[in-house]
């Protein structure tokens, strides 16, 4: 089964990423995790990009808002980098 085959739900998103289920519910509302406000299953990546969130939230004291913010810019410069190294020459 591949990691986007893969869904959690807000519980087992919350266990899994250490956070209280009310701070994830919070989170969900305010358009910071998942996709839409009332989202009830999370695909894996929802837990990498949360703990991510997390962790830039923790470590620089940035908002949480800010660190989904960080998060999201810091997965596209993973994918780009990603893409650069697929497409230089070897």
């Amino acid at each position: 089964m591949s990691d986007q085959a893969i869904q959690l739900t807000i519980e087992e998103l919350a266990v899994a990423v250490g956070v209280e289920r009310g701070l994830l519910v919070r989170l969900v509302q305010a358009g910071l995790v998942g996709e839409r406000v009332d989202q009830r299953r999370f695909p894996l990546e929802s837990a990498r990009r949360l703990r991510r969130m997390l962790r830039v939230h923790g470590d620089l004291g940035v908002s949480l808002t800010g660190s989904a913010i960080i998060a999201d810019l810091l997965e596209r410069i993973d994918h780009l980098e990603s893409e650069l190294a697929r497409l230089r020459p070897r």
